[in-house]
């Protein structure tokens, strides 16, 4: 995976799930690097025209407001600890418009991000998600704005609004 396409989460809340990520680094639990977002599509290649595509048509979107609320591990080449959205029809049809202009547009979609397959999260810590869990339950909701979407690059963590 290159580049994804993400929602930008408003301060307070990027804020909130740094703090969290924090309690993590104190216990000694790995965590990501930079700042705290929502992949919606990921791809090897998103192409200037599907960026430009992509802007014009976020113009028109009325984005959604998260709320993250479920502590959950995640399997994968390294155990994660995600906080999960709750899943609405206003979450689900920005994705599926994100998808629509992207289809046919990008290089190397990958297949988790694609309508029937995401699970919208934030990840809170890359390793040893039951030492995670328990620095950090109870844990109450966090409520995110998304202010606009982004695009960034994984292998060089900088993102770049549309």
């Amino acid at each position: 995976m290159a580049q994804t396409v993400r929602f930008r989460l408003a301060d307070d809340a990027a804020a909130e799930l740094t703090g969290l990520r924090a309690r993590l680094v104190v216990a000694g639990v790995p965590v990501p690097v930079g700042r705290p977002a929502v992949t919606v599509a990921a791809a090897t290649t998103i192409p200037s025209p599907a960026r430009a595509a992509l802007a014009t048509a976020v113009r028109v979107l009325t984005l959604p407001t998260l709320w993250l609320t479920n502590l959950t591990a995640v399997a994968g080449r390294d155990e994660q600890l995600v906080l999960a959205a709750v899943v609405d029809t206003e979450l689900l049809a920005v994705h599926d418009a994100v998808h629509d202009v992207l289809a046919g547009k990008v290089r190397g979609p990958v297949a988790t991000y694609l309508p029937g397959s995401w699970v919208p999260h934030c990840v809170l810590a890359t390793r040893d998600p039951a030492t995670a869990f328990t620095t950090l339950h109870p844990l109450r909701p966090v409520r995110a704005a998304v202010t606009a979407l982004e695009i960034a690059d994984t292998r060089t963590g900088e993102a770049a609004p549309l």
